[in-house]
């Protein structure tokens, strides 16, 4: 998996591309952490993200509840295979998706 930052003021999108799995989300993770202290809101576009495991689930539920007290974190371009792992596990309801 690769993901690339683009700040834009507080406002911050990474761009999610590969698979986001148990030997990806590690990277993201600490990405993550480095990056949203300066970020008001979170724009995780999936456009071409293949593939999410669970490991990648709770990488975007910490970022999600990171963001919470901020602007919040939205989750776009999703396809078809990311937003069935989405709805299968309830992160549907969860996440605010675009």
């Amino acid at each position: 998996m690769t993901f690339t930052k683009k700040q834009n003021g507080a406002a911050l999108e990474i761009c999610l591309e590969g698979r986001l799995d148990t030997m990806t989300s590690p990277e993201l993770e600490n990405e993550l952490k480095n990056c949203l202290n300066g970020a008001d809101s979170l724009i995780m576009n999936c456009e071409k993200l293949d593939y999410i495991s669970s490991a990648g689930l709770r990488v975007l539920l910490t970022a999600h509840k990171a963001m919470m007290g901020k602007g919040g974190m939205r989750v776009t371009h999703i396809n078809e295979i990311v937003r069935e792992v989405f709805e299968v596990t309830g992160f549907a309801d969860v996440l605010t998706i675009e």
